[in-house]
This record gives structure tokens, C-alpha cells and sequence, in this order.
């Protein structure tokens, strides 16, 4: 089998890692009770119409999560599979409100999935981040309760925030009280957008939550002012191709706007947002856009390369992880 390409993954939900197996495990383990009697009964639920019908089953599923080492376990074997598929670094979304409105402490989730992460370079070769992103279609009242109840973990555990949930009709704007205070505390801001809203929403990520990356952000192709402003300041872009096919963003792989993107001199990577959701982790994507597209070898590179320059990374990590792209030989 082919050597994965090294790569950073910037777009990953860590609760959208969640494998049927484990789901079923996990409610075994704590007593919950899930309508579903075998791993590939409950696959075949996987079949979205659109953002909403996926996040209605997303959320249902984290019911299982109730201990430390539920989410240990579930940050581990994301880890695993991350390592198997090329990955050096990965950046990772937890969406406390999903948890806490549960009757999940905050610091029970971040406590299991610090335990991972803090082992993810000895056990899987893998640097970390954990980036916190509020659930865009609740309160801003409940996003400051929560960045406010996880201040203790800020510049430690928590590097980021971000903003992702249902688009539609949740404008960034809406937040930007959260993000000031959270670039006040010290952390890095991203924001899923133009996604499903309209480029309008990727401007007002940039301008008035002060965001450093953009997640998704397709549909910025649709302004070419933005598009102008993203290739002249090198804002990151975080694609997700085969999330943008299974949640009916794009028609088919094939009419994927990635090599556009590219042309335009916009500074994208691949990524696999929700990957047991999906049909696949980041390599995967790689693989299944190379196939669609007809992705050569030197684009392929700079997608990989592209995952490290927009990380959240210190220098000297940045030009080591970046000297491996370089030297990957493709088989």
C-alpha cells in the first residue's frame, strides 16, 4: 500500500469520529439505549438530506458519551486511524454544549480527551491541538457560559475556538461578543462558513469575529472580492469533500470547486470534518479527490503543505513537518 502523504487535519469534529462500534460499545458500557441492534444497522442510518438531518443523528449519538474514558477512548481511536492515514498533526473541535446540556461536565470532556491528546506524540506520532467550538444555533448567552467555564483549560489544553452547527440562519455576526473575549484570553479563532450560508458569512467571520481560518468556505467562490481578499491575504481555507458530497453541498465529487480553489490561488487543505459520518478520514478524502479530479502529484503536495502552513504551529515544527512533505516520494 502507498505511503500516505504527511499532512495536518484542521477540520476535524473529534464527537463526528464516533464509529458505529464503538457507539454500540460505549452504550453497553454505560447503560444507554440505542434503536439500532448491530454496527451495520446502525451504518446504515448514515444517509443524510442535508446539514440538519445529519446533526439530528450526530447528536443523538453523543449520548453515549458520559465518562472521561469514553471520551479517551474516542480521541484514541481517532488518533489511531489518524496516524494510519498520513497524519502529523491535527487540530481537533469538541463541541462542549452538545455534552454539557446533557448533564456532562465540561471537565469531564476536556479531562478524557486531554488524556489522548497528551499521549497522541509517544502513542501515534501525532502533535495535537483541541480547538472548542460553540454550537452557532443556541444562545450567545450559553456560548459565554462555556467559554467562561473553560477558562481553566485556556493556553493548556485549549488552544482555539470555533463556531460550526447549523448554518443557515446563524450568522456569525451573532458572536462576536464570544470571539472578542476569546481573543482577549489568548486563543486563536476559526469559524465554519460558507459552508451552507453565503459568502456574506465569510466576511463577517474575517471582520467582526476576527477569525484566522475559515472552515469550509466553498461557497466564497460565489464573491469574487472575497475570493480576492482570501488569495491576497492567505486566509486557510478547511474543504471537506466528501462531507461538502454526503451533505448534498455539491452534487457530485466530481463537480467538487477544489481545483478552482486552487487555480485561484487560495490557500486550501482537505480535511474529513466528520469522517465516520462521511464515508471516509483524511487520506481517504485525498484519495477520493485525486480520483474525481485528477489531482497531479505537485498538487497534492501543496495541499499537504498548505495543512502545515495554516496550523496552528510553532516555527521550527512548521519547517520540519514542511521538510517531510517535501521529501515524501509518491509510490
Amino acid at each position: 500500500m502507498t505511503t500516505p502523504l504527511p499532512k495536518a487535519e484542521l477540520h476535524l469534529h473529534i464527537e463526528g469520529t464516533l464509529e458505529p462500534e464503538l457507539a454500540l460499545a460505549l452504550a453497553a458500557r454505560n447503560g444507554v439505549e440505542l434503536p439500532y441492534r448491530s454496527a451495520d444497522e446502525l451504518r446504515a442510518a448514515y444517509s443524510f438530506r442535508d446539514l440538519q438531518s445529519f446533526l439530528d443523528l450526530y447528536y443523538a449519538l453523543t449520548a453515549v458519551l458520559r465518562t472521561e474514558q469514553d471520551f479517551t477512548d474516542l480521541a484514541d481511536a481517532y488518533l489511531a486511524r489518524a496516524a494510519r492515514q498520513g497524519v502529523r498533526h491535527a487540530e481537533i473541535f469538541f463541541d462542549p454544549q452538545a455534552h454539557t446540556a446533557r448533564g456532562v461536565d465540561i471537565h469531564t470532556v476536556v479531562a478524557g480527551l486531554g488524556r489522548a491528546l497528551d499521549a497522541a506524540g509517544e502513542r501515534h506520532g501525532i502533535s495535537t491541538r483541541l480547538i472548542l467550538s460553540f454550537l452557532r444555533d443556541l444562545s450567545v448567552q450559553s456560548a459565554l457560559e462555556t467559554l467562561e467555564s473553560a477558562r481553566p483549560y485556556f493556553g493548556t489544553l485549549i488552544t482555539a475556538v470555533g463556531l460550526d452547527s447549523a448554518e443557515a440562519g446563524n450568522p456569525p455576526a451573532k458572536f462576536q461578543e464570544v470571539f472578542a473575549l476569546a481573543r482577549e484570553a489568548g486563543l486563536r479563532c476559526v469559524a465554519h462558513a460558507g459552508e451552507e450560508g453565503p459568502p456574506e458569512y465569510v466576511w463577517e467571520a474575517l471582520d467582526l469575529l476576527g477569525v484566522e481560518r475559515i472552515d469550509h468556505g466553498i461557497r466564497s467562490l460565489e464573491d469574487g472580492k472575497l475570493v480576492e481578499r482570501l488569495r491576497r491575504e492567505q486566509v486557510p481555507l478547511t474543504v471537506c469533500p466528501l462531507s461538502n458530497v454526503r451533505l448534498r453541498c455539491v452534487d457530485r465529487l466530481e463537480d467538487h470547486p477544489l481545483p478552482r480553489m486552487l487555480d485561484a490561488g487560495l490557500l486550501v487543505t482537505v480535511n474529513s470534518d466528520d469522517p465516520s459520518y462521511f464515508g471516509g478520514y483524511v487520506e481517504d478524502n485525498f484519495r477520493a479527490v485525486t480520483a474525481a479530479l485528477g489531482l497531479g502529484e505537485e498538487q497534492r503536495r501543496m495541499l499537504a503543505a498548505n495543512s502545515f502552513r495554516a496550523a496552528f504551529l510553532d516555527e521550527p515544527a512548521r519547517a520540519a513537518y514542511l521538510a517531510e512533505v517535501e521529501a515524501h516520494r509518491f509510490g
